[in-house]
């Protein structure tokens, strides 16, 4: 098992991901993995997920509108 990370086998690995994914998959692909890979360390860290969003403010009590003297029309 010593032998897998010989510098050729990369570079044929690199090749068959390139044949694979093409050129413009490849930079979605490094971003993923690298956002996985900082979500891991962060949990293996312990790290505390950030606090909540705070409620909102509570709107002070105001008086309703005036009701409108205007007729309501009936059907």
């Amino acid at each position: 098992m010593g032998d897998l990370l010989q510098p050729w086998h990369i570079i044929v690995l690199a090749i068959l991901v390139f044949v694979l994914f093409g050129a413009k998959r490849l930079p979605e692909l490094g971003k993923g993995l690298g956002e996985g890979l900082k979500g891991f360390r962060e949990g293996i860290k312990g790290t505390p997920d950030p606090p909540p969003p705070a409620p909102p403010a509570q709107q002070q009590n105001t008086p309703p509108p005036p009701a409108s003297n205007a007729p309501t029309e009936q059907k």
